[in-house]
């Protein structure tokens, strides 16, 4: 069986805007063999505009505006980064990240969200909420709403801007917080000021405006046009440039929109707001040719038309047609968005005013339209993502078959690595080349990302001069050494993130010793792809390592690199530990309680994501959880007096308690209520979603009372369910829990809990937990 084609083609996306959802459903249906697709985005939930103001009115919930980039990145085998994008190094080919080495690309498309222009007023940046990004607005509201329903004040709103966003927004303001203060049975004012330095609804037919002038009056929001506009924003005021000053609780800001203050920095053609120009290919015009960008960072001057999602969605199609021939080297096909469309506003409640063209019309039966379209959009990249079909299709295709096109297009290097490909060698032929190891060294110098300088001193010989082998002092007197070693597959798709967890799963076993980290060797390693590609992994890989290797004071002293069929690395861990400060799983005794630091899941939610049947969000959460170290959690338990401690990881929490519980020849009373556990770990369990360990680990049930039975099945799952990176669990004196679990928390750890309690094991007894607190 030959091998899957090697990477050779980057295809970037910055941005999880309306035209790259449409590309990633497209080539999630379709890929391409030899490119391989990344998906860059701030936001793992991506807003649907045409949605929010239905969701200020609470007609819909949180699920039903968002489109979720993790479910459908994963849909399209695109690798997803969540991170900032802060630049653009043309010359260079790279995305420049926030916080972490840039990304390389061969093609990239920006769809990136904007915001609108606060700068020109005074105290507008400072006092008030832009309406994008969205998702700020969205936070925003949910604080409004609570403060609006929890005490019976007077509630003064403006917004400021009067285009068809504005004023919607201003209807559903009024709409969901006279409705949410009637129920709570509030009798204060409520008022919702709408501010204009233009007639409103003037971009649009004349017939939107005659609709919505009678529409705001009946819902006594009051309206202000005033040439120029708003002057200046102080603390809880607008002032006016005819000389009113407008009181306000909460100032939503929806004006004329600017783009991210980066695009100017890199070189590519905007016009006088800042925006991308792009040609009728959506092709950044008089920039590089492999640049392209759509949605609302950019703009055509041929062709403007305003910023409008309508304009992003139907950008999509054609902007993923021209990234494929871009990438097969082929003719561009161009685009040229219709002058006209239909606007559908609404105007709180289920009414809503259409117009198009010369067309105007209003009712509630628009309402019900366009909740119809926007259901029907949202369900192609939520509902309608058939995970089970599009594995079938992409096991039915042959994964060495490359496009014409581009193998046409491929250089003499990439042309020597296809055929190599086809065979490839064992043993040390299957290291990653001394160039590219030498490259990759030197890189993550320059990043200073080499040694920890907590420990400098103890490492003789590393990676800043390396020879065969690492060298390092010996402990200091009365320290033990203490070592260890974990390895396995990549997790996540984002190398930076992978190494990051990775790092931090091999450190916990050192901290659950009670012992310092001090060294650490690596083994990586990397899929065939071009040179550049598999030295790119590394560095994204090891950058992410270090970066939590350092924050613990560990040193990377060497390792070593191979190629394989998929990313993946190991670290071997050396700490110490004063002798008589050993933590070991052997130290239980009667009467003492059972913490748990860190929530449990990681293992559901992760099998769970591969199969679609996870949510960003929950997947966000569960990063979080696997990249914070168990460091600091040792101190706090050492300072209230810990007995016994280890980690949990591959064998779950009943796993882990039954190995403290027979080593210590303890029953533990497991109050398995109490146990944390990640948002939508125990939906996906109850969904049937098992880690693959799951089986084995399951086992344990023969030393638990009353075995699987005595608990529901999905609880039973997620206490069974192998954890990446996880918590520890530690018996401290039982007068000590509280306070141990308050510093727990204070120290960063919000979900520590109290879990059980140990008792004396009855004499014959073969099963060492049972359930009650």
């Amino acid at each position: 069986m030959h091998p899957a084609v090697p990477v050779l083609r980057d295809l970037v996306l910055v941005g999880g805007g309306h035209s790259h959802v449409t590309v990633l459903k497209q080539f999630g249906m379709s890929p391409m063999a030899g490119v391989r697709l990344t998906l860059i985005t701030s936001a793992i939930h991506t807003p649907y505009s045409g949605m929010l103001p239905g969701y200020i009115s609470g007609f819909y919930t949180y699920d039903d505006v968002h489109i979720d980039l993790s479910r459908l990145a994963r849909f399209a085998g695109a690798r997803l980064v969540h991170a900032e994008a802060q630049g653009l190094d043309t010359q260079g080919q790279r995305v420049l990240l926030h916080d972490r080495p840039p990304l390389p690309y061969d093609v990239v498309s920006l769809n990136l969200g904007i915001t609108p222009a606060l700068s020109t007023v005074p105290g507008a940046a400072d006092f008030t909420t832009p309406v994008k990004p969205i998702s700020g607005v969205v936070a925003r509201f949910e604080a409004l709403l609570n403060k609006a329903t929890t005490v019976d004040l007077p509630l003064r709103v403006a917004v400021v801007g009067g285009g068809a966003s504005g004023v919607e927004l201003a209807c559903a303001l009024q709409y969901r917080l006279s409705q949410e203060r009637h129920r709570a049975g509030f009798t204060s004012e409520l008022v919702v000021h709408v501010i204009s330095r233009v007639p409103i609804l003037s971009g649009l037919n004349p017939y939107a405006r005659r609709a919505f002038l009678p529409l705001l009056r009946e819902r006594g929001i009051a309206l202000y046009e005033v040439s120029g506009g708003v002057v200046e924003v102080q603390p809880s005021a607008l002032l006016l440039a005819d000389g009113q000053r407008i009181s306000f609780d909460e100032c939503l800001w929806s004006t004329q929109a600017s783009a991210a203050g980066w695009l100017a920095d890199t070189g590519l053609p905007t016009d006088s707001d800042g925006f991308l120009l792009v040609d009728d290919f959506l092709r950044s015009d008089g920039g590089p040719p492999n640049v392209f960008a759509a949605g609302d960072v950019a703009s055509n001057s041929s062709h403007p038309r305003p910023k409008a999602g309508v304009f992003a969605v139907r950008a999509g199609p054609p902007l993923a047609e021209n990234l494929r021939h871009a990438l097969l080297g082929q003719a561009l096909q161009p685009w040229i968005p219709q002058k006209s469309f239909l606007s559908l506003i609404t105007a709180g409640d289920k009414y809503a005013v259409a117009t198009k063209s010369w067309l105007g019309m209003q009712g509630g039966w628009l309402w019900a339209w366009k909740d119809w379209i926007d259901r029907a959009f949202m369900a192609k990249f939520g509902a309608d993502l058939d995970f089970a079909t599009m594995e079938q299709l992409r096991s039915s295709q042959s994964p060495h078959q490359l496009p014409h096109a581009l193998e046409r297009g491929l250089s003499a290097e990439e042309l020597a690595l296809l055929a190599a490909a086809k065979m490839r060698c064992g043993g040390c032929g299957s290291k990653v080349g001394a160039t590219s190891l030498g490259l990759v060294l030197q890189r993550l110098q320059d990043m200073g990302c080499q040694r920890a300088n907590a420990q400098q001193q103890a490492v003789l010989i590393g990676l800043d001069e390396p020879d065969d082998a690492a060298v390092l002092e010996p402990p200091p007197p009365g320290h033990v050494m203490v070592q260890t070693v974990d390895f396995f597959r990549t997790m996540v798709s984002d190398p930076y993130l992978f190494g990051q967890i990775a790092a931090n799963h091999a450190l916990s076993d050192c901290h659950a010793m009670g012992a310092a980290p001090m060294a650490a060797l690596a083994v990586a390693v990397v899929p065939l792809a071009t040179a550049a590609s598999m030295e790119e992994d590394l560095v994204q890989m090891l950058a992410g390592a270090l970066s939590t290797l350092h924050a613990a004071g560990c040193a990377l002293v060497g390792g070593h690199s191979s190629e394989g069929a998929e990313l993946a690395v190991g670290f071997a861990v050396s700490g110490s530990v004063p002798r008589e400060e050993i933590l070991s799983k052997r130290g239980m005794e009667p009467g003492l309680a059972v913490i748990i630091t860190k929530p449990v899941g990681t293992g559901i939610l992760l099998a769970a994501e591969m199969r679609g049947g996870s949510k960003g969000r929950w997947m966000e959460a569960a990063v979080e959880c696997m990249k914070q170290s168990n460091g600091p959690a040792v101190a706090v338990l050492r300072a209230h007096g810990v007995t016994a401690c280890t980690d949990v990881t591959g064998f779950g929490v009943l796993g882990h308690l039954a190995e403290m519980a027979r080593a210590s020849k303890v029953v533990v009373s497991l109050d398995a209520a109490a146990v944390p556990v990640l948002e939508g770990a125990l939906q996906c369990a109850c969904d049937g979603f098992r880690s693959s360990l799951h089986r084995d680990n399951a086992t344990v049930a023969a030393v638990l009372e009353g075995g699987p039975d005595s608990l529901e099945a999905g609880l039973f799952a997620v206490l069974v369910d192998p954890q990446t990176a996880g918590g520890l669990l530690a018996s401290v004196p039982a007068e000590e829990a509280e306070r141990c679990v308050a510093a727990l928390k204070n120290a960063g750890y919000p979900h520590a809990a109290v879990v059980g309690r140990t008792n004396a094991l009855p004499s014959g007894s073969t099963a060492c937990l049972r359930l009650g607190g």
